[in-house]
């Protein structure tokens, strides 16, 4: 299963739709401040579901600030990251969140800085900003037939 994995877009879908339109993924992911964006997506690429949670940019939200959903076989928890104390480098309360949800793999924003890095048997993904700064990226992010996983940070 191919899952295309952006966060903190900031009003700028372009980049996000141009990664969509090349990569063709199963599934569209997307970790917050910039939940609307996915609007255009839906519109153009109708036939892919789109998953969000809300960021702390977010301000009309009701959704759940965070997931727990099945993607190609595994469980994965998904937040923006801001009530979990990322933005300090620090993972342990989001890692500790996952696990208790069962989860593989937790995926996360805010930061805008992309990491892949599996800690304590739980990987760890933050696809980076598809939105602002000089450093914009996303995340191809692959589950196996037998749940392995693969990941790789792209350029927008």
């Amino acid at each position: 299963m191919k899952i295309a994995v952006f966060s903190d877009t900031h009003g700028s879908s372009r980049g996000m739709i141009n990664a969509v339109r090349e990569y063709c993924p199963d599934q569209v992911i997307h970790l917050g401040d910039g939940m609307s964006d996915t609007e255009a997506l839906k519109r153009r690429f109708p036939t892919i579901p789109v998953c969000t949670v809300p960021g702390n940019c977010d301000y009309d939200s009701t959704d759940s600030e965070y997931k727990v959903i099945t993607i190609g076989g595994i469980k994965a928890f998904i937040t923006h990251g801001h009530r979990y104390a990322v933005r300090g480098g620090r993972l342990d309360t989001l890692l500790y969140a996952a696990q208790c949800c069962g989860a593989q793999i937790a995926m996360f924003g805010h930061t805008h800085r992309a990491c892949f890095e599996q800690i304590e048997g739980i990987f760890a993904l933050n696809p980076g900003t598809a939105g602002q700064g000089k450093m914009r990226t996303w995340a191809k992010l692959e589950i196996g037939p037998t749940g392995e996983v693969h990941c790789e940070i792209c350029d927008i």
